[in-house]
């Protein structure tokens, strides 16, 4: 099975993208599975993960019927406000649908990261981590400290970091994220997709080489059977079609991999992590 393992769908007129504006115009439509279809099938993809785009149970609740109607959505990752008392309530009312694989923790969006210290931030992930739920962690390289340090009182944790946690890729930075990858990959529960690096990078003059340090070092620290390949279509369009992503990963990964290191990339390990 060859998955993206990270993609979104969404219909403007739903009224809760509220970073999608019109001055966004590559952004500001729709973006439904006939939209993806073509790119699947150009990349021999059986389908992909759609995550949440908004910060709302509405917007899962889309994307859980969308998921319903096409069988190119191999899962949903929905979304979980933990500060809401109700999270419980609604992670159930999800889990009734065969296709919700887990949600997605907004720590990118948080003015202080730290909140997710918090002991009723803990318990709550604790409580999931005892059930084995899959957890989104969309991060930025400048929040790793509290995810750090989160993983360390939960280290249960079955997380994926999203985007490589957005390292400062247009200035060629690679400390302290490269530091605190290694430490986060020494955990052997939390897996990373090689995705959105290329919206880290200068939108209109990225260079395929940039990216190869970045990837270099999230497979020497998490290795072949803990990375997920995933698009982040469509938000790449900002910076690149869904081919130039492909093909930015495909130039970066180490001569040595073959076709049972890509399987693993491309699909097996987002079946194993999401599990499909």
């Amino acid at each position: 099975m060859r998955i993206d393992a990270h993609q979104h769908y969404w219909k403007i007129d739903r009224g809760d993208y509220g970073w999608i504006t019109p001055d966004i115009p590559v952004l500001y439509r729709d973006f439904l599975p006939l939209d993806l279809k073509p790119h699947l099938d150009a990349h021999r993809l059986d389908g992909a993960i759609v995550v949440q785009a908004a910060p709302t149970p509405e917007e899962t609740e889309f994307l859980l019927s969308l998921a319903g109607q096409d069988d190119t959505i191999k899962g949903v990752v929905g979304y979980l406000d933990l500060t809401d008392d109700r999270h419980a309530a609604y992670y159930e009312r999800f889990a009734r649908h065969q296709k919700f694989v887990g949600f997605r923790l907004m720590i990118q969006d948080m003015p202080d990261a730290g909140v997710i210290l918090a002991p009723s931030y803990v318990e709550a992930l604790r409580g999931y981590a005892a059930q084995s739920v899959a957890v989104d962690l969309l991060v930025k390289s400048d929040q790793l400290k509290p995810l750090i340090d989160l993983v360390k009182q939960v280290p249960g944790l079955h997380g994926v970091i999203d985007h490589i946690a957005k390292p400062r890729i247009a200035e060629g930075a690679m400390e302290p994220w490269g530091r605190q990858i290694a430490e986060l990959a020494s955990h052997p529960n939390l897996y990373c997709k090689l995705s959105g690096m290329v919206t880290e990078a200068d939108h209109e003059n990225w260079k395929a080489e940039q990216f190869v340090p970045y990837v270099r070092h999230v497979l020497e620290c998490f290795g072949p059977d803990r990375v997920l390949f995933g698009s982040d279509w469509p938000v790449c369009l900002l910076a690149a079609g869904y081919d130039e992503v492909v093909d930015i990963l495909e130039r970066a990964l180490p001569d040595a991999w073959g076709a049972a290191e890509r399987e693993k990339l491309y699909g097996l390990n987002a079946k194993a992590f999401y599990r499909l």
